[in-house]
């Protein structure tokens, strides 16, 4: 049983056949870990993640997701085994005219159809109270509540399923430093009280990757420039990776 619950092998990845944004990605990301992905704009960090999730399919290289080949399975295949992961977006990407109650639902609704309609409330009731929103928002639009809650909203969305993999994309781009923490801490506490999930974020914001992540990926020039944890990066040697830490990492 491998120890891993994501293998990226040697992925390269081209749009239009000579550009390559991924030129050879080798990284293992550590079941039950929390796993922040790093690098300037433009390394290829969402391309990875996008790979990760079945988005898109390497030009070349191979992908194992929880022991399963993502190559070998068809688009309904894919569907169906993305109920394993859970997805925190940029923005939350809550559905507008949908409830915050409604918005958790509608991952249950999807591919729970098994479940009694009454189960399914009770499901997401407990996953909003699980990151911390009072139930007196639970019927509110996504407009009428603040962005710190939203996000929350959009984790017990992203939680509605018991997913194995949780992934967190950009989760605090354009946050202030409050809202920020607030985030990172919820990212922190939801992944100890889930034992056994693996938790991937990808982000710029490096003080809060180092901060809170077991293992530390960075990206450079389609690259895995180093893989470590936050104290590897702290002593490493390498010019590109010394320059990011004396960015204020030691603030």
């Amino acid at each position: 049983m491998s120890l891993n619950a994501i293998e990226l092998k040697d992925v390269k990845k081209t749009f239009d056949g000579s550009d390559y944004v991924l030129k050879g990605i080798d990284l293992e990301i550590k079941k039950g870990a929390l796993t922040a992905i790093i690098g300037f704009s433009g390394t290829g960090k969402s391309v990875v993640l996008k790979h990760i999730l079945g988005l898109y399919r390497p030009t070349s290289g191979q992908i194992n997701v929880l022991g399963q080949d993502l190559s070998q399975l068809n688009n309904n295949d894919l569907t169906r085994f993305r109920c394993q992961f859970g997805v925190l977006f940029q923005s939350a990407a809550l559905f507008d005219d949908m409830t915050v109650l409604e918005n958790v639902l509608f991952p249950l609704d999807e591919h729970r159809r098994d479940l009694s309609y009454q189960r399914k409330i009770e499901i997401a009731n407990e996953k909003l109270r699980q990151v911390g929103l009072d139930p007196k928002h639970f019927q509110k639009l996504p407009s009428q509540i603040s962005g710190g809650m939203q996000k929350r909203t959009g984790l017990a969305r992203a939680l509605a399923l018991d997913p194995e993999i949780l992934i967190y994309d950009e989760p605090t781009t354009g946050l202030d430093p409050i809202l920020t923490e607030m985030v990172d801490n919820l990212i922190l506490e939801t992944h100890k009280h889930r034992p056994g999930i693996t938790s991937v974020m990808v982000s710029h914001d490096l003080h809060a990757a180092f901060r809170i992540a077991d293992y530390v990926a960075m990206l450079d020039a389609g690259k895995v420039l180093l893989y470590g944890t936050p104290e590897d990066f702290y002593n490493s040697d390498i010019e590109h990776v010394k320059k990011f830490v004396s960015k204020g990492l030691r603030h």
